[in-house]
């Protein structure tokens, strides 16, 4: 397997490199710790050709493939790790599913706005008891004539206090055979959203419950039977998880490492003292690791095998790899570090996140451990009881 990029993906990464360069800089730090959703990068990022990287040109995207927007988050995050977010939304989740299975009046009426970066979509899965477990979820869909009657709530949604419209996770009936998807507008009558609550990162989540909210036929996405395709696109949306967690790691050990060579303790630089240079080499380490399995997951899967052994792997590993990255890179900064002065305690807590959203590493394991012996194990009990 080739890695080299070829000449048009080094092209691309300089274009984006100073892109970011010139409008995201600065500003860097204030974005990251603001929780509002930073419109002005949205529109930069669609002019720039950022949003929308990965959907064909017929729908109004790029027309590129998904190690182009693994190049994209990552170069932007060395930058400005807050904006790596943008293009994630603008590229991965929600969005690729409404450009693979929507109706062109669904691309016609959503895509156009999203693309411009003028609009953000949500995806609603997790519900109170449906977490890991996503198939307990329990907001239902009614027939209601030609269209449906949806009821239920969904908490954990990335971008749900202010997307203009939610791709919701919905029951038509039982087992998952029953599961699909519907667009529903955060504006629609019967949506009510709670007050924001704050994760530890500093984003902020509502919860959205739906009290008989009419969907009509033309925004229903997938019908029953849909939930291995929703699943399909949510095993290649972790890909970009997987760049995030990397690539903010990568900051962290690049700000950790210029700090070790003009950082003066005992009158020699940190980067004299070989606890310290133990510290980097297990850092570059994992880079280097997760950056092979990252790109093995991409470039599979844009020659058209998807798997979901491999984006797995590569994000159980790189969300733990980018998670310790920052908490070393913290440790060698000590108290400047600590503080939100600089961004690195920003991306450890950022990447402690991710080690949970987006399939937990525990659930990933247990993907792992299926293909390990080409097998399927049941998470639960045994029908008629334990035993």
């Amino acid at each position: 397997m080739n890695l080299e990029f070829t000449e048009e993906q080094k092209q691309f990464r300089e274009a984006v490199k100073g892109f970011a360069e010139r409008h995201l800089r600065e500003g860097a730090l204030a974005r990251a710790h603001n929780p509002e959703h930073p419109w002005d990068v949205s529109k930069l990022m669609a002019q720039q050709g950022l949003l929308g990287i990965t959907i064909p040109e017929k729908d109004g995207g790029q027309g590129g493939t998904l190690m182009d927007a693994v190049i994209a988050i990552e170069t932007v995050a060395q930058v400005c790790p807050r904006s790596a977010d943008v293009i994630q939304a603008g590229n991965f989740g929600a969005i690729r599913v409404l450009a693979e299975y929507g109706t062109q009046d669904q691309k016609k009426r959503y895509l156009s706005r999203l693309l411009s970066g003028e609009a953000v979509i949500c995806v609603g899965m997790t519900e109170s008891d449906a977490g890991s477990a996503v198939t307990d979820l329990k907001t239902t869909a009614t027939p209601d004539g030609e269209g449906y009657r949806v009821t239920g709530e969904k908490i954990f949604t990335t971008h749900g206090q202010y997307a203009d419209v939610m791709l919701a996770y919905v029951r038509y009936g039982p087992g998952v055979d029953g599961i699909g998807s519907v667009l529903i507008e955060r504006s629609a009558p019967g949506v009510k959203q709670s007050k924001s609550s704050r994760f530890m990162n500093g984003e902020e989540w509502v919860t959205t419950w739906f009290d008989n909210v009419h969907v009509p036929p033309e925004n229903v996405v997938l019908r029953q039977g849909g939930f291995k395709k929703q699943i399909a696109g949510f095993n290649v949306e972790r890909i970009g998880n997987t760049a995030r967690s990397l690539a903010l790691g990568r900051y962290c050990y690049e700000t950790a490492r210029q700090w070790a060579l003009q950082r003066k303790q005992f009158g020699r630089m940190l980067a004299e003292f070989q606890g310290l240079q133990w510290k980097f080499a297990d850092m570059k380490i994992k880079l280097d690791a997760g950056q092979l399995l990252l790109y093995r997951a991409a470039s599979n899967a844009d020659r058209g095998f998807p798997s979901a052994e491999e984006t797995s792997i590569a994000k159980a590993y790189c969300n733990q790899a980018g998670f310790e990255i920052a908490s070393e890179a913290m440790q060698v900064m000590g108290g400047m570090g600590y503080t939100e002065e600089t961004l690195v305690e920003w991306c450890f807590r950022k990447c402690r996140g991710w080690m949970i959203a987006g399939g937990s590493i525990e659930i990933l394991k247990n993907r792992i451990a299926e293909s390990v012996f080409e097998r399927t194990f049941s998470q639960r009990p045994p029908k008629g009881g334990d035993r």
